[in-house]
C-alpha cells in the first residue's frame, strides 16, 4: 500500500497512519517540498497531509478560500492526532513582510496542540531551525510543561522520527 500525498484544499479519505506537516508558509523557505521527499525515501507507505498549496490561487485569496484552508487543516490536525503525527517545522523566515507576524499561525496552532495532543493522545514531534525568532521561549515552555515531547533542529531529523513513530501504529486503522 501507498500513501497519499494530499495538499489543500484537497478532501482525501484516509487508510493508515497520516504524518500532517504543520509550520509557517508565507515568508517561509519551501521546506513542505523536501519534508514530504524524506519521508517518501524512509517509508512510502505513510500518507502525508500538506496545507502548502503549489497552485497559487488566482487573483485574491478570499474569505472562502480562507475558511476553506482552516477548515481542511482542522480536519486533517484531527486526523493526524488520532491516527498519526503532528510534525511542526518551525523555519526561520526567509521573505520578511512587515504586513504580517512571521509564523503567526504556526504559533497559535503549536500551542493548541501542545495542549490537546495530550488530551487526544496524539503525537506531536516538534523541529526549529536555528534563526527561528522566539525558539528560546518555544523551548523553554515546552521543557516545562511537555518534556517528553521531541524537538530536533533539523528537518531531516524531524523527518525520521516522524517516520520512526508512525511506523509503530495500527496501519489497519482508518
Amino acid at each position: 500500500m501507498i500513501g497519499k500525498i494530499f495538499e489543500a484544499p484537497e478532501f482525501v479519505e484516509i487508510t493508515g497512519p497520516l504524518i500532517f506537516l504543520a509550520g509557517p508558509i508565507q515568508g517561509a523557505p519551501q521546506w513542505h517540498h523536501d519534508a514530504i521527499a524524506i519521508i517518501r525515501r524512509l517509508d512510502r507507505r505513510v500518507s502525508i497531509a500538506s496545507p502548502y498549496r503549489h497552485k497559487e490561487p488566482e487573483g485574491e485569496f478570499t474569505e472562502k478560500m480562507f475558511n476553506e484552508q482552516v477548515d481542511w487543516e482542522t480536519e486533517y490536525l484531527n486526523c493526524a492526532a488520532q491516527n498519526g503525527v503532528i510534525l511542526f517545522w518551525l523555519a526561520k523566515e526567509a521573505k520578511h513582510s512587515c504586513k504580517r507576524a512571521y509564523a503567526q499561525t504556526s504559533r497559535f496552532e503549536l500551542g493548541e496542540w501542545k495542549e490537546r495532543t495530550v488530551r487526544l493522545s496524539g503525537t506531536l514531534i516538534v523541529g526549529i531551525e536555528e534563526g527561528f525568532t522566539g525558539a528560546r521561549y518555544i523551548l523553554r515552555r515546552f521543557m516545562q510543561d511537555r518534556p517528553h515531547v521531541v524537538i530536533v533542529n533539523n528537518l531531516d531529523e524531524l523527518c525520521h522520527r516522524a517516520v520512526h513513530a508512525v511506523q509503530f501504529m495500527d496501519w489497519s486503522h482508518k
